[in-house]
């Protein structure tokens, strides 16, 4: 066999076996996308009217928030803010196990509204996206694996696409939309397989990161030229929260307070649990609401709530920087709403792509079965 025809098999059975889950992500991820635009559209507590004054502290929120869920601890959810003209959110775990997450207005502290994640369709979608609706442990293998595979074939794809000559190269690139439907469904396979490797690939490899954050310390180490940046590694240790002072407000509100002074200009906070006790406590600021890219990280101190360490964005390595840009280039919005666009159909064109391969591997499949008669009755 030649060694294109051994690629050719490697695509084919590589994509009868991973199909099916690369269908199913590429589609929820398609429909993903656009959620938060969906959403500010569709959900109005979602936006309150900007104020002049500053707004109230997260102990506040957690108190108006956990108002109507006795016996949930305050210091066990999470408290985001999302920016002057945005509501701020208080997410927890309710004593049933529901993952809860409740809108305020951040300069009153009122609530806004109430959601059950379990039964949000975006939380589905995004559920389907990432396990299948199957227990965690065992869905990041299946689309781990199937994702991984997937990169294979584009790789693979693209071998198979590079024309033998010169002369074939045009129609390579373009879709004869007045053949037979068995030849438009390749060129819908072979064209716009093209067209989609390159962004498909890096919403692959992105997927993967978030599935298996181990992935990206190699490419952290090549891109920093194979040395971990010193400004890189965190200092905390378990050892260093020995402290008798206890804090004489809510370790919340410390914790809120600080990182609004050295991140004055970031519009989101999202700051962590801070009921263990002997876990630090974390912060992280962003500079523009919902996006995760350019952000300042802090540890504070679980009892005292004094700043251990601190991390901004404008001091990381360039391999960091990567890194923490991983969630928005797996969305598209690191370019913005074109961006998003982008992800969007190149999303759509992974999804087609098992079902317009799997069309064509049955039309060739019948081709066979039908010729073998004939050359045996003769």
């Amino acid at each position: 066999m030649t060694f294109k025809k051994i690629i050719g098999k490697l695509h084919l059975w590589l994509g009868l076996a991973s199909g099916l889950v690369v269908f199913v992500v590429s589609i929820t991820g398609a429909i993903f996308v656009f959620q938060d635009d969906i959403r500010d559209l569709t959900e109005p507590w979602r936006k309150v009217e900007a104020q002049a004054t500053a707004p109230v502290l997260p102990s506040r929120l957690q108190a108006a928030a956990l108002a109507r869920h006795p016996g949930v601890a305050a210091e066990t959810s999470w408290v985001t803010y999302f920016g002057p003209e945005r509501s701020a959110t208080v997410f927890f775990t309710d004593k049933a196990g529901a993952p809860i997450q409740v809108y305020l207005n951040p300069y009153t502290g009122r609530v806004l509204h109430e959601l059950d994640l379990r039964t949000h369709f975006f939380t589905i979608v995004q559920e389907i996206h990432m396990h299948l609706l199957l227990p965690e442990a065992v869905a990041r293998w299946v689309v781990g694996i199937s994702i991984s595979i997937f990169v294979v074939m584009m790789l693979t794809g693209l071998v198979l696409w590079w024309p033998k000559r010169k002369q074939e190269r045009k129609q390579r690139f373009t879709i004869k939309w007045r053949s037979r439907w068995r030849r438009v469904n390749y060129d819908l396979h072979n064209v716009l397989g093209f067209y989609a490797a390159s962004i498909g690939l890096v919403l692959a490899l992105s997927g993967l990161f978030m599935l298996y954050p181990w992935l990206l310390e190699p490419l952290v180490l090549a891109v920093d030229g194979g040395r971990p940046a010193p400004q890189e590694i965190m200092k905390t240790r378990l050892d260093t929260l020995q402290c008798a002072t206890v804090a004489s407000q809510p370790l919340a509100d410390i914790v809120y307070r600080t990182a609004r002074r050295l991140s004055p200009d970031h519009e989101m906070i999202l700051l962590g649990p801070t009921g263990t006790g002997k876990d630090p406590a974390f912060c992280w600021t962003y500079q523009r609401a919902l996006h995760y890219y350019r952000r300042d990280e802090y540890a504070f101190h679980p009892v005292s709530g004094r700043l251990l360490e601190s991390r901004f964005h404008a001091t990381k390595s360039a391999g960091t920087k990567l890194a923490d840009m991983n969630y928005d280039l797996h969305v598209g919005q690191i370019l913005g709403f074109g961006g998003k666009i982008v992800a969007f159909l190149v999303s759509l064109i992974c999804a087609s792509l098992p079902v317009t391969g799997t069309i064509v591997w049955w039309g060739r499949r019948n081709k066979t079965r039908q010729k073998q008669p004939r050359l045996q009755a003769a």
